[in-house]
């Protein structure tokens, strides 16, 4: 029934100001709709209390706010919840779902958050990447997994880690950090974001040229011919040329640079991959994070266990390169790296 209406999440305060002139409203009305949405969190336009009864009337014929609750929700046993959300008010996956990952950990909370539904990237290991690609959240829907979570305001980071590859989404990647960090938005630091890429040509050069938000790199092995066998994106873009090009851009102070390094036994955790790394990363500021595998269907690759992945750690660090092993939270859930799937959810929708 919403069908012809536009919606108001994902829309700047510029743009909410140009929306409220349009409509012959003050250009301030416009500010005021931001505070609401970005600052209030309603759900409706007739919360917006400031507005007039005609302005909220001639707003509701057109627009409608766009917030959509998760319809469904796992809690691991480490304290992890996955929700599922609903998509495609405006995007261009219709009736489809979308999973996020709350991560609590002590004083920190951190979100991980989808950009498309499916993947076009197809990494062996990875769940989202069996599903395939269905399409790419709107903005609305990139920052509805945000304004709809219920423990929000408890966020101290957001990571777009979840399902999809951000810079194959960008323009809407882009649009929704900078109102995540707009002064007239969420105010957010960059520090509290990052965006993940396997690396995609032209598109990260724009990401790192178009914002401060901190960067992670899917590299998970050093070697081109390897990281190709796990990863069809290395075709289209090295991880060398990766390397060189964020070597162009200044990480030694506030922004961060780190590469994740999914480990599998014998594969691509032994020392000699560890040299291969620290020769690559020479000269770059960055910290690596190892990452356990989790088992996926179909897929026949063996998990590093916690020595050999210590071993990696130690060489690493010891020759100069930041490195930790990232504790695995919500694989019971299936809501750990690489496991994150929607393919009979929507489906069934």
């Amino acid at each position: 029934m919403n069908n012809n209406k536009r919606v108001l999440m994902g829309l700047s305060s510029a743009e909410l100001k140009d929306i409220a002139k349009s409509l012959g409203m003050p250009a301030f009305t416009g500010g005021q709709i931001a505070k609401w949405l970005y600052d209030k969190h309603v759900t409706s336009i007739s919360e917006m209390t400031n507005l007039s009864k005609a302005n909220q009337q001639k707003l509701s014929e057109q627009f409608i706010v766009g917030a959509a609750q998760p319809i469904d929700c796992q809690k691991s046993i480490d304290g992890t919840i996955k929700y599922l959300f609903p998509v495609g008010q405006q995007s261009e996956s219709n009736n489809k779902f979308v999973e996020t990952v709350f991560i609590p950990d002590g004083e920190r909370a951190t979100l991980c958050v989808s950009s498309q539904v499916g993947c076009k990237m197809n990494c062996l290991f990875c769940q989202t990447g069996k599903q395939g690609f269905e399409g790419n959240l709107s903005v609305s829907d990139i920052l509805n997994q945000i304004y709809s979570l219920p423990e929000r305001d408890s966020l101290t980071n957001v990571v777009f880690m979840g399902q999809g590859e951000p810079m194959d989404n960008l323009d809407n990647v882009l649009k929704a950090t900078s109102i995540l960090t707009a002064p007239d938005g969420y105010a957010w630091s960059p520090k509290r974001i990052t965006v993940s890429s396997v690396g995609v040509p032209n598109k990260l050069r724009r990401f790192l040229d178009e914002s401060q938000c901190h960067i992670a790199i899917s590299m998970h092995s050093p070697i081109h011919e390897q990281r190709a066998m796990l990863m069809p994106a290395e075709r289209g873009m090295a991880i060398s040329e990766v390397v060189n090009l964020l070597k162009k851009y200044d990480f030694t102070h506030q922004r961060r640079c780190s590469f994740e390094y999914i480990c599998f036994a014998g594969l691509n955790d032994t020392l000699e991959h560890g040299r291969k790394i620290v020769e690559l990363l020479s000269g770059l500021e960055c910290r690596v994070n190892l990452i356990r595998f989790h088992q996926i269907p179909s897929v026949d690759l063996p998990g590093s266990d916690e020595k050999r992945m210590e071993a990696l750690r130690d060489y690493l660090t010891s020759h100069g390169v930041f490195t930790t092993i990232r504790a695995s939270r919500g694989q019971d859930i299936f809501a750990a790296c690489g496991l994150l799937s929607t393919a009979k959810k929507n489906g069934a929708a």
